[in-house]
């Protein structure tokens, strides 16, 4: 099943082009519904897929970890996707596929995996609000292919902050400290899990923010802060002093956004900062390639708050 996943080197070219590949997989069919949903994973966060290896049962862990299991001398979590989604099959998963985001390794346990389907990301929409509730906002955009499936893309950090325990106040905002100067972040992040951490930071740091769930929304928005600004004469970055970007986001990613920043002018003096779960020093190197001028990965607010303090101050 390692066929289904090519070399990362393949993929570098996507940067900048607005285009992703995704891992398509079923939990199988659910039977409250009586439907088999397709989700789907970025490539880049799947490390490898396999049958599913004998497991190890933990104690105290939440009930969607099934344990732990020893890839290559390294103990890795197992989370059962369809329990941590609440969905009730007569089926047990066949595949776990291994994940690797955010400096952490876990396996996903999934009845099937399918095709690898590369797409742009202007056709992932954001999710209707009903789909988003029923889903516990694990859904953060969709797609739809020519035989009328809906692709749904998981939020794979939501999984990993919650059964994780990566979201506690003591652990993740000890050391983050007020600013003391008046600044403005702009964000941009279709993740609520990731929205929420930033908040909290930058609240934290008492710095005013601006946000936006997609890249496209955020192009948008500080377009008309740059129009704004132009119209009164002044420099935009006396508006805003630091952009903070994902990767991941439905309509435009964050390559795509940094490209369009770094090629208008008027955003000269503007930093952008890259805040990803794509944390691999090869995704660094996308990042750098498209004008990103810091890289800070996700679930990190104390790495955060420190960039940001160096480039606000």
């Amino acid at each position: 099943m390692s066929d289904l996943l090519k070399s990362i080197d393949a993929r570098t070219k996507l940067a900048g082009t607005n285009k992703l590949e995704i891992l398509m997989f079923s939990l199988g069919k659910d039977l409250r519904s009586g439907r088999e949903e397709t989700f789907g994973i970025n490539v880049f966060k799947v490390r490898e897929v396999m049958r599913i290896p004998v497991i190890t049962r933990a104690p105290e862990m939440p009930n969607s970890v099934e344990g732990m299991v020893s890839l290559r001398g390294v103990l890795v979590p197992v989370i059962d996707l369809a329990k941590y989604i609440g969905i009730t099959t007569e089926c047990k998963p066949e595949i776990m596929i291994v994940t690797e985001y955010n400096g952490h390794t876990q396996g996903f346990l999934v009845k099937a995996v399918d095709n690898i389907l590369r797409l742009d990301w202007s056709e992932m929409r954001v999710p209707p609000a009903m789909l988003a509730a029923e889903m516990g906002g694990l859904v953060t955009a969709i797609t739809e292919l020519k035989d009328k499936r809906l692709v749904m893309m998981m939020d794979v950090e939501k999984v990993l902050s919650e059964t994780g325990h990566f979201d506690s106040d003591e652990m993740i905002f000890k050391n983050v400290l007020p600013l003391g100067k008046e600044r403005t972040v702009f964000f941009a992040d279709d993740s609520t899990v990731a929205r929420s951490q930033i908040t909290r930071t930058l609240d934290a740091m008492q710095v005013k923010y601006i946000s936006a769930i997609n890249g496209r929304q955020a192009w948008q928005e500080l377009s008309k802060m740059a129009d704004h600004a132009d119209a009164a004469n002044i420099p935009l970055k006396k508006m805003v002093q630091v952009i903070l970007t994902d990767v991941e986001m439905p309509e435009m990613d964050g390559y795509m956004l940094t490209r369009k920043i770094k090629a208008d002018k008027r955003f000269v003096g503007i930093p952008v900062v890259m805040h990803s779960s794509l944390s691999s020093s090869a995704n660094q190197q996308l990042g750098k390639a498209v004008g990103v001028d810091e890289y800070v990965p996700k679930f990190e607010p104390n790495k955060l708050a420190q960039t940001l303090t160096r480039l606000l101050g």
